[in-house]
């Protein structure tokens, strides 16, 4: 993602700011469409408990919304992601014990992927338009906005898919194992977000990259 560097600190409070509230929005569509999924399921626990909602309050958690994106902002690290608190459901209320789990987790990191291709589309509208009215000073600001959404939709949507539970990627596995997968999987449960903030870096660069030029291109196709 583009770098923040303002002022004499090197830190620039808007633009923090800004990136922020576009992260902050992503977790919330994030969580809210596992407690609607979770709804269609058959389990209204999530809705009856206030989790399907774009309301922040409903789904901030203290390290992953707040703590680990800060920091990760102010120092300028590219593949900007986070969590919130995870979308709980009762198993028992579900249609399909075995199936729903996975189709309730991969909610989450569908409607990042969703976000992303929207605001793609939006950003090719705004390049379009650009060229109409190339003095325009709200399209840049648009442009940047757009970016912002994609980038961070991106980066979410395949952090969330990594396959280590608690990570939604590994509830979509679970269901597809044999039984010792299974075992292997709740064992690595309470070391799993560790592990994959080590891995993330080294393992999500290629798909982010790859997924970033690809939509860029849709973006600026027959502008140059």
């Amino acid at each position: 993602m583009s770098e923040v560097a303002l002022g004499s600190s090197g830190i620039n409070i808007g633009e923090l700011a800004i990136k922020y509230v576009c992260l902050l929005f992503s977790l919330c569509v994030h969580e809210a469409s596992h407690a609607i999924v979770a709804d269609r399921c058959g389990d209204p626990s999530a809705r009856l408990m206030g989790r399907a909602t774009l309301n922040p309050l409903a789904h901030i958690d203290p390290i992953g919304t707040v703590i680990m994106p800060l920091m990760m902002m102010i120092s300028g690290i590219q593949l900007l992601f986070g969590w919130a608190k995870p979308v709980p459901f009762n198993p028992r209320n579900l249609r399909n014990i075995r199936w729903d789990p996975a189709l309730i987790a991969a909610a989450g990191p569908l409607s990042n992927l969703l976000m992303a291709v929207m605001f793609t589309i939006v950003l090719r509208i705004v390049v379009i338009a650009s060229g109409a009215a190339p003095d325009s000073e709200v399209l840049p600001a648009l442009f940047a906005i757009g970016m912002l959404m994609v980038l961070i939709n991106i980066a979410l949507a395949l952090f969330n898919l990594i396959p280590i539970p608690p990570l939604d990627g590994g509830h979509i596995l679970y269901p597809f194992l044999p039984p010792s997968g299974q075992q292997v999987l709740e064992r690595i449960g309470p070391f799993g977000i560790l592990i994959a903030i080590l891995l993330a870096g080294r393992v999500l660069a290629v798909p982010f990259f790859f997924l970033r030029d690809l939509l860029l291109q849709f973006v600026f196709w027959g502008q140059v």
